[in-house]
């Protein structure tokens, strides 16, 4: 039932022209990251040859892409996943999926893994910019699997906290926003936190708070490091957004 679901919100998305939109744009933008970085790069070889050991292209033009879509990823995550909850319970349409023969974990899992698939389609895209250069050049694969992982990660947590949110509304442009707010706190509070701790010497509640700073988690990949604590975070973020929507529906069934 939970890839059912997931291939009825799957089809939901891609039947929604403001799905297409936020998928044309987010392309549009990182299209124009990638061959801005690659422009740069180009003018400034002539300096990095004299170098002993210049970086390359990986690092120059493909690292500031992916960074640039992850940040991307902030705005298009919640426009994409307003309304995953917040439309059916407008439309009166959540009531007959509750009523099925199915749980709330399974309709949970099932909405949050349809929207975050149309979400690794946008990574896909992205991938497949550096992979032309390969003909071309020399690229670091092992950086770019490691980038790719780090995109996938904030895709599926942004994904989580943009689903929890819209069980919260009925209106999925407040879900949108509320998302959006939701997310940029977490970026901006959470690693403001966890180095204040830190320079406390609160080593564990700093390691707690780090679990909801997903950009945090983001950099040691970014820099291909295969950090697993960070990776841990970033699949606890995950789970801990789907639980609450879980319980959140859930105590919404039983209180009719």
């Amino acid at each position: 039932m939970i890839f059912t679901i997931a291939a009825k919100e799957l089809k939901g998305l891609f039947a929604s022209p403001l799905a297409w939109m936020v998928l044309t744009a987010v392309q549009v933008i990182s299209g124009y990251a990638f061959l801005k970085r690659l422009d740069d790069f180009l003018q400034i070889q002539p300096q990095l040859v004299q170098l002993a050991s210049p970086p390359g292209v990986t690092e120059l033009v493909v690292t500031p892409l992916y960074a640039t879509t992850a940040i991307v990823l902030l705005f298009a995550v919640p426009l994409l996943g307003m309304r995953s909850i917040a439309e059916e319970r407008r439309n009166q349409t959540m009531v007959f999926l509750t009523s099925a023969p199915v749980s709330i974990s399974q309709i949970v899992l099932g909405k949050f893994l349809g929207l975050t698939l149309f979400v690794l389609l946008i990574v896909l895209l992205v991938t497949a910019m550096p992979l032309t250069l390969a003909t071309s050049t020399h690229l670091d694969y092992g950086l770019i699997a490691s980038l790719c992982a780090g995109l996938i990660l904030i895709a599926a947590a942004f994904s989580a906290v943009s689903l929890y949110i819209s069980c919260l509304t009925t209106y999925p442009m407040a879900a949108a926003f509320g998302a959006f707010a939701a997310l940029l706190l977490m970026i901006l509070m959470g690693e403001a936190a966890a180095d204040g701790l830190r320079a406390r010497g609160w080593q564990l509640p700093a390691a707690f708070v780090q679990v909801f700073s997903p950009m945090k988690n983001f950099e040691p990949l970014g820099k291909g490091l295969v950090d697993t604590y960070a990776i841990a975070c970033s699949i606890m973020l995950v789970v801990v957004f789907i639980v609450l929507a879980v319980r959140r529906l859930d105590g919404r069934r039983l209180r009719g």
